[in-house]
C-alpha cells in the first residue's frame, strides 16, 4: 500500500479506521462510479456501477479525515 499523506497539513502518519452508520450493524462505505440515479420512489439505484471499498484514515497531527476508494 502506498504511503498516505494528509491533504490538509502534509503529515505522513495517517491511521486507518472505519466509518459506520447509526444503524444496528456497522456498514462499510462504498464508492460507485457514475451519477446517482433514483427510482420513481426516490430511492437510489445502486446496481451496475463499478464499486470500490472506501477506506478512512485520520491524520494523527491535525485529525483531518481522508477517504480513499480502494480495490
Amino acid at each position: 500500500m502506498a504511503v498516505k499523506t494528509c491533504s490538509s497539513c502534509g503529515h505522513k502518519d495517517l491511521e486507518p479506521g472505519v466509518l459506520t452508520d447509526t444503524g444496528a450493524h456497522p456498514a462499510y462505505g462504498r464508492w460507485i462510479r457514475g451519477e446517482l440515479e433514483t427510482s420513481m420512489f426516490g430511492t437510489p439505484k445502486l446496481s451496475g456501477g463499478v464499486r470500490f471499498d472506501v477506506r478512512a484514515y485520520r491524520c494523527t497531527s491535525c485529525n483531518h479525515l481522508e477517504l480513499f476508494a480502494e480495490d
